[in-house]
């Protein structure tokens, strides 16, 4: 570490004003920062001495999706071997999943970080390590099948309208990931919203087993066809077709964990979601006016990216509610929309990206009602301790 920061502080003058690479001072400043912690970190006004800052709380999120990140990379590869009727041990299958999730990791972060970068020296404003999550959860949320070309320009297209033009990170609105999945799902559909979500790119001499489909669950069931759902523990465990980090609700929960752990994730946002969901799954098991509306409620957290979104999505502190009652209420909408959108609308199989979307650009809403609800309780508890007093 001595030795890279000996090198660090020989380069830094070719960087600094008058230097002559100072347009890239911007640039130089974030590798440094990555690198080591610097030993000023504010420059003006009050703040709160706290071990917890924006570098520390990205780093905990990134380490809370490693479970699904390497579940799913293991499952690509668990379900190309399935699909052709090829056994093969756990590390094949792992190295063969690695070998395809991997490009998309890269491409997600080199171009979203360009972008970063290229705002960094015209604003003259630090980078900031908002998108190291941003650039993890991209390719976890997408199809193995998606083309690298796609990923860039979605990430290209979240970084720019989600996040750069609110003014950086910590300003912006929506959750630049889901931002990056719904651009892809509206200009690309076939893509995101067909059947086959398996790498399934055969060599000479291999062919698809008999009958094989890679259509997930949530496809399977906007067909009507329930019986051909996989069982409550393959969608538990995660050995379905789906997006990379998506299918595994064990992984999810591991995430969960770790989030809740280091104080990162709200609580209170996961466990509202997750009631909204199951209320109104009831809700719908009460009329049954179709073969989807008959499904246990409890099927919808497990199915699609319902675990995923509640956990790692939902729990977003830039684009959430802040208010402790809001939570609550942005959680529980969540989880009611979701289902809404899946049971009512065939056309949207998956509707947690689009509930979380939505309930992004209501939450600041939220939390001005609660705020507002609190004023006026307090005031009337005034009001009333006055004519007490007189």
């Amino acid at each position: 570490m001595k030795a890279i920061h000996k090198l660090i502080e020989k380069t830094r003058p070719h960087f600094e004003k008058g230097g002559r690479f100072e347009k890239l001072h911007r640039t130089f400043e974030a590798f440094d920062t990555f690198l080591a912690v610097k030993g000023d970190v504010t420059k003006k006004g009050s703040h709160i001495r706290d071990a917890m800052e924006m570098k520390r709380t990205m780093f905990h999120v990134v380490i809370a999706m490693i479970p699904v990140l390497l579940f799913g990379m293991w499952n690509v590869g668990y379900q190309h071997y399935a699909a052709i009727g090829l056994e093969v041990d756990l590390l094949d299958q792992f190295v063969f999943g690695l070998l395809k999730v991997l490009p998309l990791i890269v491409v997600s972060y080199a171009s979203g970080l360009v972008v970063e970068f290229i705002f960094a020296s015209i604003r003259d404003h630090e980078v900031n390590e908002g998108f190291l999550v941003s650039g993890l959860l991209i390719p976890l949320i997408i199809p193995v099948t998606t083309p690298l070309w796609m990923v860039a320009v979605a990430t290209v297209f979240a970084v720019i309208i989600g996040k750069e033009v609110f003014g950086g990170t910590g300003m912006n609105v929506l959750n630049p990931a889901l931002l990056a999945r719904a651009f892809l799902f509206f200009a690309y559909p076939s893509y995101l919203s067909g059947e086959v979500w398996i790498y399934t790119e055969l060599q000479q001499g291999q062919q698809l087993v008999d009958g094989f489909s890679g259509a997930t669950p949530l496809a399977v069931l906007s067909t009507g066809d329930i019986q051909n759902l996989p069982s409550v523990l393959e969608m538990f465990l995660g050995t379905i077709p789906g997006s990379i980090g998506e299918t595994s609700t064990v992984a999810v929960l591991l995430g969960a964990l770790v989030l809740i752990a280091t104080g990162v994730g709200s609580l209170r946002i996961m466990i509202s979601v997750v009631v909204g969901g199951l209320f109104t799954g009831f809700l719908f098991n009460l009329f049954a006016a179709n073969p989807y509306m008959e499904i246990p409620p409890y099927y919808h957290l497990i199915m699609g990216g319902f675990a995923f979104g509640a956990v790692y999505m939902a729990t977003d502190p830039v684009t959430a509610s802040q208010t402790g009652t809001g939570k609550y209420i942005f959680g529980f909408m969540i989880g009611a929309i979701t289902l809404l959108i899946r049971v009512l609308n065939p056309a949207y199989p998956e509707g947690m990206m689009l509930a979380i979307l939505l309930m992004n650009v209501f939450a600041p809403l939220i939390d001005h009602y609660v705020v507002q609800a609190h004023i006026k309780k307090r005031l009337k508890r005034l009001k009333h301790a006055r004519v007490e007093v007189t």
